[in-house]
């Protein structure tokens, strides 16, 4: 009788459960429904009292005029080139820091680590002057690669792979020593297909992050073909034209791609938030 009553006590918690976390994500989703219909009706449909939850006619030519009348190709490619260069250099930077910390056996190590990442406390834009005279003495202002390097090596890349190397048995280390193997062989063949998970999580957090950067592309960022997408898309919030289905329009461009990576990279996501979650 007892676990008759704690089956359905168990049930009813699931059915409460779920229905909380529904409404959660319906809570979540609606601005990005919102926006994407928003994008597709006309200018004085968006502001309409009572609103319309579904477009009465679909019109795309709000589109067509965010890429006519601004480069928001450019601004796109631009993006995409800075996000995804940064990404990839900062997983390759961090999984190398990450493995000689976890791994290798060197004075001061723990030292140094904690130094570097006391680094996380720092907010970005107490070092924005600075880093901005570097990048001018660089020649890197107005420069697509003055938007990258800054990004390239993070304290919180190297703290998040840590983890992940941590839970790697030093075995597999050692066995591939006593078959012949070096370091970077040991690293590359052995060590780096173990934290894939984190890496994946890596790699949409800093995608988005350095894809949502505003103030460092602004700052760097000065011609209007040097603009990325969102610095680009923010120009258009600005603008006094009253037209907000095309401003709609702009931010789901922006938005799209951010979509798109974390939809390709999700199973690694999740796996790596879930595996850096608990520790043995």
């Amino acid at each position: 009788m007892q676990q008759v009553k704690a089956k359905k006590q168990r049930e009813s918690f699931d059915v409460l459960s779920n229905i909380i976390v529904i409404f959660f994500a319906v809570l979540n989703l609606f601005p990005l429904y919102w926006l994407f219909t928003s994008s597709l009706k006309n200018s004085s449909d968006v502001v309409k009292m009572p609103p319309d939850w579904w477009p009465q006619t679909f019109t795309f030519s709000n589109y067509v005029e965010v890429f006519n009348s601004q480069p928001a190709l450019r601004w796109t490619l631009n993006s995409l080139y800075v996000a995804g260069l940064s990404t990839v250099l900062l997983v390759i930077t961090s999984s190398m820091a990450a493995y000689a910390f976890s791994k290798l056996r060197f004075k001061g190590r723990n030292v140094l680590f904690v130094i570097f990442v006391s680094s996380l406390m720092v907010p970005k834009e107490v070092m924005i002057v600075p880093l901005f005279r570097i990048a001018q003495d660089f020649g890197l202002v107005n420069n697509l690669h003055g938007m990258i390097w800054p990004n390239v090596a993070t304290a919180f890349g190297v703290f998040l792979l840590k983890g992940f190397f941590d839970s790697a048995p030093d075995a597999l280390r050692e066995a591939a020593r006593i078959d012949g193997a070096g370091e970077v062989r040991t690293f590359l063949q052995i060590m780096l297909p173990i934290v894939k998970p984190g890496i994946g999580a890596l790699f949409i957090l800093n995608f988005v992050q350095v894809w949502n950067d505003y103030l460092w592309q602004l700052v760097i960022g000065q011609d209007k073909e040097m603009k990325t997408l969102m610095v680009g898309i923010a120009t258009l919030m600005q603008d006094l034209n009253p037209n907000f289905a095309y401003k709609m329009a702009g931010a789901t461009v922006a938005a799209i791609p951010m979509l798109i990576i974390f939809l390709l990279f999700q199973q690694y996501f999740t796996r790596g938030l879930s595996i850096g979650a608990v520790k043995e």
